[in-house]
């Protein structure tokens, strides 16, 4: 909606308004020059931010100059009539532009205005007392214009748009700063799949990045340990694509899905007619990995018998199917994960402690979500972009409250549950903000969600009984008798109050 270009009060109250109203800063930073361009004639407009690290200065929001030509717009401090407005903080008037040498035009902008004269006011953009950028307006030349109320009239401008500017500058150079990291580490990782799929940029995760780096171009085997959910096969593909075996293939098996009495043909393969329901002779997962690698999650679950097997595939280097009397020679490269304490298995005799030294050759550790709480927001804005771009939703950012929530909760469930927590808000939400109440129950709080219950003691005792036994259940991936030993009481009472509460343990598997 255009002002009326005669009342500068109405053209301010609509600036407010898009402001107020745009949660995208950029947008509405463009629609600011837009208006502009409505409103007071304007044939060119620019807003230029100051690097301060680097002092220089760009072109961030510009209107009426193509993209290339934006791409140009780049100064120092104190060069041209921007640069000169940045360093000293004092407004610039020209009447014309023909008729002053100071003019750079590095854009090339001006050159399809150059049979008519034009006039130029710029002005500083200050926070406080700091100039951190510039908004500048090209004007077909009219006599009967008065500069000197343009220079306020525009003044008042950048005095309403240095929030939006402040907290743009402050994206960029969050962004220019993770996206240096992640070159950096990038950079470590040779291979093209090295970590692209692998978000975070805490300390923790740095030393994550530096043991793959060291361990991935060697035939080292590797243990991967982890609580579910901390991204334990993300880590492994990172290994097989950064080794030298990334062209060969890289084999999964999940240990935990798959039946003890089928495991151990699933690794080796088995011959024809060796059990029955044995119509065919079968290929094993080792055979299929050779010269690659074989990826063995939850490896900790494996029974007795196999982990021999196991053991001597990996001494020897060598294996007979289910059936068969014949040695296979196999080159493969072990990589393994768990999330249960194969030292206290060993101890408990539940896991070979010949077996466990020859996995830990090189264990790499993956911290829980709730020890780098520097990387949730990391995580979350890369899945509410993910998942906004499957859904063809346009959602820019999280509210602040969100955002408390998002960084208070203890992510029991890790990575997965982040994801998983994002991709719901994402499909409740029909606004271009994700907030608080699009986010589960579970995150949630009276304070922040505004929705605080006045709720009896038994209530409240019931609700907070039953959030506990949700917690555990993901902790323990739906297993009844370990989540009950996690809160200390029988199984016959936490299945009592799984029924009471009406929660589902195999929703948690």
């Amino acid at each position: 909606m255009a002002a009326d270009n005669k009342d500068p009060i109405s053209l301010l109250y609509h600036i407010t308004r898009i402001l107020n109203k745009t949660p995208d800063l950029k947008q509405s930073l463009y629609n600011t020059l837009e208006l502009l361009s409505k409103s007071q004639n304007m044939v060119r407009g620019t807003i230029t931010i100051l690097n301060p690290f680097s002092d220089e200065i760009s072109i961030e929001v510009a209107h009426g100059i193509s993209r290339s030509a934006l791409q140009k717009g780049k100064y120092k401090l104190g060069e041209g009539i921007t640069g000169q407005v940045i360093q000293t903080g004092t407004p610039v008037t020209i009447s014309k532009i023909s008729q002053d040498d100071r003019f750079l035009n590095r854009t090339t902008a001006r050159k399809a205005f150059q049979d008519h004269e034009i006039s130029f006011i710029c002005v500083p953009i200050k926070k406080d007392k700091q100039v951190i950028g510039a908004l500048s307006v090209d004007k077909p030349y009219d006599a009967s214009f008065s500069l000197e109320e343009g220079e306020k009239l525009l003044s008042v401008v950048a005095a309403m748009i240095a929030t939006q500017v402040i907290l743009l500058e402050r994206h960029r150079i969050e962004k220019e700063k993770l996206e240096s990291e992640n070159e950096r580490l990038q950079a470590e990782l040779k291979k093209k799949y090295r970590m692209k799929n692998i978000i975070g940029n805490s300390n923790k995760m740095r030393e994550v990045y530096q043991m793959i780096s060291q361990v991935a171009e060697s035939n080292a085997t590797v243990l991967i340990r982890g609580e579910s959910g901390t991204g334990k096969e993300l880590v492994a593909n990172s290994i097989h694509y950064n080794s030298l075996r990334a062209k060969n293939p890289f084999i999964k098996v999940n240990c935990a899905a798959i039946p003890s009495n089928l495991i151990e043909s699933e690794l080796f393969g088995h011959e024809k007619g060796a059990f029955t329901g044995a119509l065919h002779q079968k290929i094993g997962k080792f055979e299929l990995a050779t010269k690659g690698t074989l990826f063995l999650d939850e490896i900790g679950s494996i029974e007795a018998d196999v982990q021999a097997k196991l053991l001597r595939v990996l001494q020897e280097k060598e294996l007979e199917r289910v059936g068969g009397n014949k040695t296979i020679k196999v080159d493969v490269r072990i990589v393994a994960a768990t999330n249960r304490n194969l030292e206290n298995a060993v101890t408990d005799g539940l896991f070979r402690d010949d077996l466990y030294y020859r996995l830990n050759v090189f264990p790499i550790y993956l911290p829980p979500l709730r020890e780098r709480r520097t990387d949730v927001l990391v995580l979350a804005d890369f899945f509410l972009e993910k998942y906004a771009r499957e859904n063809n939703k346009e959602i820019l950012r999280f509210s602040t409250p969100a955002i408390d929530m998002l960084m208070a909760y203890h992510w029991p469930g890790n990575v997965r549950e982040l994801e998983n927590c994002i991709e719901r808000a994402v499909l409740l939400c029909d606004d271009q903000v994700i907030h608080g109440y699009h986010l589960p129950p579970t995150l949630q709080t009276g304070q922040v969600s505004n929705t605080l219950p006045k709720v009896s003691l038994e209530k409240a005792v019931a609700q907070l009984e039953r959030e506990m036994i949700i917690d555990a259940l993901k902790h323990t991936r739906g297993n009844i008798t370990q989540a009950a030993r996690a809160l200390d009481t029988t199984v016959r009472k936490f299945s009592y109050k799984t029924g009471k509460y009406d929660v589902d343990p195999r929703r948690y598997h």
